[in-house]
């Protein structure tokens, strides 16, 4: 009995001995494993850090059924992320004792600001398969973090909704017709005094500005109406005599002559009959079919004038329609009276001060247009928030919200600006959901740091007919696309809107990240051309230098940058961008 327990124990010493001694050979052999990563440095884009990790093992490193974990950690300070495991199974590499162990596998980890000092480091463990494990040493394989993608520029875009009013000159049409006897052009008494004659006159007796009078003689197809060519010129005259004739009662003087009277006769034209049969229902659509048979047909208009009458349903129409048809169509278009911007500017004032007389004189569309008289962003707000309490329309609210949105955008209580912004937003959003409304909540959004909304909220608006607003939602677009590390999708926003040093620059960012770096340099020199004193261009100018490896544009362009913002030298001194240059541009910057 005690004979076969020292044999057991001799056994178990023996298993435990053996696997660690394979332990120890696999640890040992992993000194000569491979790990290299790309990118290295490691590279931010979007809000995450992803990168390839490949490992090649040596051959005789995986016993049967053992394991070696390859497990990465991000380091930087005294904190640190794991950022995930390797595994290469035994069973997977069958060929191990006589080949090497290759794989390779994307990793990633979320982004943190305080992470932009720090390396990617490795452990390998083997384990056995009864989970007895052994450890190499930690040890480096990527050092540093570049951050050339946080260089994006916020572009904003508080979009105002039109005010449904402009001080520009329109024109607003009055419309009278005058019928004539058949075969006649005499202007009867009966149709000048009629209510709508004396209305007629009242217009000209108001002597409002005019430009143009354009008025339309016609004529019915009979032959009496036909037989006279000059019948439709003849009625058409008749009512510019008239015109005239009032003009000079009520004393236009020189007003006369800017006037342009446009006479239009229509002669042997079956357009305005068959307008007028489609809405007759004297007669059966058979009938109709008929007469437009006949219409549309081949002849000469007399014909089938001729061919009408021999129809049952002539009468009707000879009575009904004919008569209609026997007119002068008058259309005046005049301008529209309008107050002088210094005469709203004042009544505005006077409304978002409280006056309820001055609010009574503006009507909403001219209240919203006072705010665009003044660049005061203060006087704006009062006068948006006396719109949003007169009528309360989608436009008052979301104007009212673009104004704080520019307050936050030029640093006056960026988070409460914000806040008030998106309250008012959601008011509008609520009374009509419109495109400037969302390009609003996009650069609320982005102002609050939250790129998943601001982006949604971007390409809701440019869905939305935003009309003339799409230039400068696409340059958020872009912006955010940046943010969200899609640099194609940014280059072709960013292409699409308006052009601002700031959208060249983050086109040119785009362009960069995407390893496009001669367009990527254009891109910089147009933000530097808009704005010679932008010290950021040139920074970046110098990274695409770098990553092409020209060291004389690398340090021109560094000098200049630090010259125009001497704090980003300490930033350049730090830029693993500048890794291969650092002797070089350290003694250029210091």
């Amino acid at each position: 009995m005690r004979k076969s327990n020292i044999v057991i124990a001799l056994f178990l010493g023996l298993t435990v001995f053996s696997a660690c001694s394979s332990l120890n050979s696999m640890i040992k052999l992993a000194g000569g494993q491979q790990v290299d990563i790309v990118p290295n440095p490691l590279e931010l884009h979007g809000d995450s850090v992803k990168f390839d990790m490949a490992v090649e093992l040596p051959a005789k490193m995986l016993p049967e059924k053992y394991m070696y974990n390859m497990t990465s950690y991000y380091k930087y300070g005294e904190s640190e992320v794991e950022v995930g495991t390797m595994v290469f199974d035994a069973a997977d590499f069958p060929d191990s004792k006589t080949t090497t162990s290759s794989k390779t596998e994307t990793f990633a980890f979320a982004y943190d600001p305080a992470m932009d000092q720090g390396n990617l480091e490795v452990i390998g463990t083997a384990v056995d398969e009864k989970g007895e494990n052994k450890s190499t040493p930690r040890v480096p394989v990527a050092r540093g973090l570049i951050t050339t993608s946080k260089l994006v520029e916020g572009v904003y875009y508080p979009a105002f909704a039109d005010p449904g009013y402009n001080d520009k000159e329109e024109l607003t049409p009055t419309n009278v017709n005058m019928y004539f006897d058949r075969g006649s052009s005499v202007l009867k008494r009966s149709e000048t005094r009629s209510e709508k004659g004396k209305e007629f006159t009242a217009f000209i007796a108001d002597k409002n500005v005019t430009k143009t009078v354009t008025i339309t003689g016609t004529h019915s197809p009979e032959g009496l109406e036909t037989v006279n060519s000059k019948l439709s010129e003849n009625r058409a005259k008749a009512i510019e005599t008239y015109y005239k004739a009032q003009m000079r009662r009520y004393d236009y003087k020189d007003m006369a002559d800017s006037i342009e009277f446009i006479l239009k006769p229509v002669v042997e034209d079956w357009s305005e009959f068959k307008d007028s049969l489609d809405v007759y229902e004297g007669i059966s659509d058979d009938q109709k079919s008929e007469i437009l048979k006949i219409v549309n047909g081949a002849g000469t208009f007399e014909d089938k004038e001729k061919a009408l009458q021999k129809l049952d349903s002539y009468s009707a129409i000879f009575k009904d329609i004919y008569p209609g048809l026997r007119a002068a169509r008058t259309e005046v278009l005049t301008v529209i009276d309008k107050k002088s911007n210094a005469e709203i500017s004042v009544l505005a004032k006077k409304t978002a001060e409280g006056d309820s007389t001055a609010a009574d004189s503006l009507s909403i569309g001219e209240l919203l247009f006072a705010a665009t008289l003044t660049p005061d962003l203060a006087e704006k707000e009062a006068i948006y928030l006396a719109a949003t309490k007169m009528e309360g329309n989608w436009q008052s609210h979301n104007n009212l919200g673009a104004v704080y949105l520019q307050m936050a955008i030029e640093g006056t209580d960026v988070n409460a600006n914000v806040e008030k912004a998106l309250t008012q937003l959601e008011i509008a959003a609520n009374k009509k959901n419109a495109a400037e409304v969302q390009a609003n909540m996009a650069t609320a959004y982005e102002l609050q740091g939250n790129t998943a909304q601001a982006y949604d909220a971007a390409v809701a608006a440019l869905s939305n007919n935003p009309g003339q607003h799409a230039s400068g939602i696409n340059g958020v677009k872009g912006t955010l696309e940046i943010m969200k590390g899609d640099y194609e999708s940014a280059t072709a926003s960013l292409g699409s809107a308006d052009e601002t040093a700031q959208v060249a620059f983050n086109k040119g960012l785009a362009l960069l990240l995407s390893k496009d770096f001669e367009n990527a340099e254009t891109g910089f020199g147009t933000a530097i051309e808009l704005d010679a004193e932008y010290a950021k261009a040139y920074y970046a100018a110098a990274i695409a230098a770098a990553r092409q490896g020209n060291a004389a544009d690398v340090l021109s362009n560094l000098k200049t940058a630090v010259e125009k913002d001497p704090e980003l030298k300490e930033k350049a001194l730090a830029d693993l961008e500048f890794y291969t240059f650092a002797a070089q541009v350290t003694e250029a910057l210091n």
